[in-house]
């Protein structure tokens, strides 16, 4: 939020926006060169025995989403700029979380392996189906998907990716031993990226499309979004037979939209005049997944120790 106020007040303009271009190009496939050379392989294969968890997260994730997500953007686009329908659906196209996905099944003594798997597996996955997902709801009219934006997937995120898994032996160690140095390498990443987007944004005139009213739509279309989310995890883990301790795993691995890879991807997906206002629904989503998805992990670890 402290991005998008620096870059309404003080965008990045002519030389100063292509430098910041290159750099942030620069920071998304550093950024997942990390992830890949953090992936613990171990941890994956703890937690992909379970194939019915993983499957379902994976249905949830990338089939119940964008379902959901075709139906509240629909809803929402009367009433927005169409731009701002868009982005809805491009939030219903991304992978889950990792991080707080993995935190939150914690903080709820649930079923942390099966957890880290989904997360990371739900990531793995989203470099080639969100790209393809995105090309097929999205057409290039609305400036969604091409061949170039392919191209640029695979550069700036499948093979630093795919490099950081081919090196995770000699570099396992030395980002283990930096953890809280590499997490402000995350952050910083993540921050570039949308200073850089809504930069681009403000140049061509983001806030005069986005006015309070919109801005309570999005807010209304996201709090629904993950309503209809997180009702459908917990009722169809249950129906499913699905332990309490994977029912949690479920619920904040298959809820829950990844905006460290959301951000990176629009940028890349989308024209850079554009992505701003693409990742607004995302960006709002994000933070109330984080403070509704908080409050769950507690209710559940209170009634895990409460047995």
């Amino acid at each position: 939020m402290g991005m998008v106020v620096l870059a309404s007040v003080l965008p990045a303009k002519g030389a100063a926006a292509v430098a910041f271009g290159h750099l942030t190009s620069f920071a998304i496939a550093l950024l997942f060169f990390l992830y890949g050379g953090r992936l613990s392989r171990d941890a994956v294969m703890a937690g992909v025995s379970n194939w019915r968890l993983q499957m379902f997260v994976l249905a949830c994730t990338y089939v119940a989403f964008p379902i959901a997500g075709l139906g509240i953007a629909a809803l929402a686009r009367p009433f927005v700029d169409p731009l701002i329908g868009t982005g809805i659906l491009f939030l219903c196209l991304l992978p889950s979380t990792v991080q707080s996905s993995i935190a939150f099944t914690s903080i709820a003594k649930g079923d942390v392996p099966s957890a880290v798997c989904a997360a990371s597996l739900s990531n793995l996955v989203g470099i080639v189906v969100t790209p393809m997902l995105v090309g097929l709801f999205l057409n290039a009219g609305s400036g969604g998907f091409s061949l170039g934006g392919l191209r640029s997937v695979i550069v700036q995120l499948f093979l630093p990716f795919a490099a950081g898994q081919l090196l995770r032996p000699w570099i396992a160690g030395w980002l283990h031993r930096r953890r809280g140095i590499l997490s402000y390498v995350d952050r910083g990443s993540i921050l570039l990226v949308v200073y850089t987007a809504f930069s681009e944004g403000v140049v061509n005139g983001i806030w005069q499309r986005v006015d309070a009213r919109t801005l309570f739509i999005i807010l209304g279309a996201a709090m629904v979004l993950l309503g209809i989310m997180l009702g459908f995890t917990i009722w169809s883990s249950r129906r499913l037979g699905f332990a309490v301790e994977q029912e949690t795993a479920i619920v904040f691995c298959g809820s829950k939209k990844s905006l460290a890879s959301g951000v990176p991807m629009a940028n890349i997906l989308f024209p850079g005049s554009i992505v701003g206002i693409v990742v607004l629904p995302l960006m709002l989503f994000h933070q109330i997944q984080l403070m509704v998805c908080a409050a769950m992990a507690t209710r559940y670890a209170e009634r895990a120790a409460s047995k």
